[in-house]
């Protein structure tokens, strides 16, 4: 015979689980594709569309294929699109001369986009290693980044991005000084309306490298060219600098802040949401998006369950918007 039951139990979480409406109704942070900004590389050439080996189902593709994929992510709900330029080499130089052009490739996919699909967010990335022939975000001068020599070209950059018609300028370089110096810039030239969203707590991560595959804007090996970024992007080991970082961007005039990665700095992403008053967002990136890719295609994992779960933590961490790859995936499922 069962035995009877005299467990009396005055709580019972489960009662909130009990049921999909209910797990609904209970849910405390549900992800939206309006969560999210879409990155895309760009490349020069008309009816092109590159497969990016390390990560698949993402391409480098002509202005003209940028214009149907803004189109798209407009209609799934995605709110933005972020840009990346991948050039040849013979675009760059040690200054990054090609950054400032109005006839760039950059500055033709903003002008392309914001005419076809205008209420689409574009937000272009600022800095010099997509241009450099160093391949580092900021200017090399004997053997070392020199900081202070970077910021008026970061913010020629951003003033020929803001008049191509940029929503926001992304400065992904950490240079110190950078925020403010590109804020002063902008308001010169008359673009006080055109938002800055800051890589303010960017870390000196593996998980880059499928995008520097693609934009093949690792630094460049020579003895004169330093032969990492760990001397302007931060130590993954901390989390109080992090901090520091982003209240000088906001005091420097930030709009937005971001945590570059996110899912290996969930903890950063938290500390952030709770220091400043300003939206935050995290990037999910390349890295990242392949682990989940290989995993999946040798069956090791559901994907998209393991997509909405992944994107679902960075929420819930405290990321007021996302830029991931996965983001049209996501809207789809």
């Amino acid at each position: 015979m069962p035995r009877k039951n005299n467990v009396q139990l005055r709580q019972r979480p489960r009662r909130n689980r009990i049921s999909k409406g209910m797990r609904l109704l209970t849910r405390e942070g549900a992800l939206d594709p309006q969560d999210f900004i879409y990155p895309v590389f760009v490349i020069e050439g008309k009816g092109k569309k590159d497969p990016v080996p390390s990560m698949p189902g993402i391409y480098k593709m002509s202005v003209d294929f940028i214009v149907r994929e803004a189109k798209e992510i407009a209609l799934l709900g995605i709110p933005g699109i972020a840009l990346f330029p991948s050039l040849p080499e013979s675009k760059k130089d040690k200054w990054a001369t090609e950054s400032k052009s109005a006839n760039g490739l950059l500055q033709k996919c903003v002008k392309e986009i914001k005419n076809k699909v205008p209420d689409l967010v574009v937000v272009t990335d600022v800095a010099m290693d997509p241009y450099s022939s160093d391949g580092h975000d900021g200017l090399v001068k004997k053997g070392k980044i020199d900081n202070d020599a970077t910021l008026p070209i970061l913010a020629d950059m951003a003033v020929a991005q803001a008049k191509a018609g940029a929503d926001m300028v992304a400065p992904s370089d950490m240079m110190d000084g950078r925020v403010g110096y590109i804020r002063q810039a902008l308001d010169a030239s008359g673009f006080t309306d055109v938002g800055i969203l800051a890589y303010s707590a960017k870390y000196c991560s593996a998980f880059y490298g499928p995008f520097r595959d693609a934009l093949k804007s690792a630094p460049r090996r020579a003895k004169d060219i330093p032969a990492g970024k760990e001397t302007y992007q931060m130590d993954p080991a901390n989390v109080r600098e992090a901090l520091r970082e982003v209240e000088l961007d906001v005091a420097e005039g930030a709009d937005i802040v971001m945590v570059k990665p996110a899912l290996a700095y969930l903890d950063v992403i938290r500390a952030v949401k709770e220091t400043v008053d300003v939206p935050v967002a995290a990037y999910n990136v390349s890295g990242e998006y392949a682990m989940i890719k290989a995993a999946a295609k040798y069956g090791w994992l559901d994907e998209d369950r393991a997509v909405v779960e992944m994107l679902t933590a960075i929420k819930r961490a405290g990321a007021d918007i996302i830029l991931s790859y996965f983001a049209k995936d996501f809207a789809k499922i």
